[in-house]
């Protein structure tokens, strides 16, 4: 397939063969957990090679149109596994293509968000490696929660982070929780 696909870009006049090459063996191959990162680097990938013009605009009768929607669709499909593209429909157009592997992959970021808080709120801090980076890591997880629609204030986070502190913090703990302000 790779060979179909570089052979038939090799006629191209804006793309070269070596770029080709470079950019199909960096994209990622899709599967149930990283959809959002695969479509973000098929999307920047057709971007970049100027080929996303079938994605952008509905089908007109150019020539660029019919190009950049054979070329998508060849590279998408290069991406994604077997098992994953013979359960779905054959489909001609690169957008309706994308789209249906979006309504597909739509449900997990229902699992992402719950294996991300699952995560968040079962951490616990066991006095070894350093605190900072451990604070760091829960609030980049609550931060990736938020990013999927699932909003956790700040004065959540710091109470996570507090909870999930040793016994040895406990002073620390007295000392925020007996503080006036917020």
């Amino acid at each position: 397939m790779l060979f179909l696909i570089t052979s038939l870009l090799f006629c191209s006049f804006s793309v070269n063969v070596s770029s080709i090459s470079a950019n199909l063996n960096n994209i990622l191959v899709l599967n149930g957990s990283n959809f959002k990162k695969w479509k973000e680097h098929i999307t920047i990938v057709l971007g970049c090679m100027d080929l996303d013009y079938a994605i952008r605009t509905e089908r007109p009768n150019f020539e660029k149109w019919e190009r950049s929607n054979r070329m998508s669709l060849m590279i998408m499909k290069y991406s994604i596994p077997d098992t994953i593209r013979g359960a779905m429909p054959e489909e001609e157009n690169a957008k309706k293509f994308l789209s249906q592997i979006v309504d597909r992959f739509v449900g997990s970021e229902k699992v992402e968000t719950n294996t991300i808080l699952s995560k968040l709120i079962s951490m616990r801090y066991k006095g070894k490696g350093n605190i900072r980076e451990y604070i760091m890591e829960m609030s980049n997880l609550v931060t990736r929660l938020r990013a999927l629609k699932l909003e956790l204030s700040n004065d959540i986070l710091v109470h996570l982070v507090l909870i999930s502190f040793s016994a040895q913090f406990s002073p620390f703990k007295i000392s925020y929780n007996t503080q006036k302000k917020k």
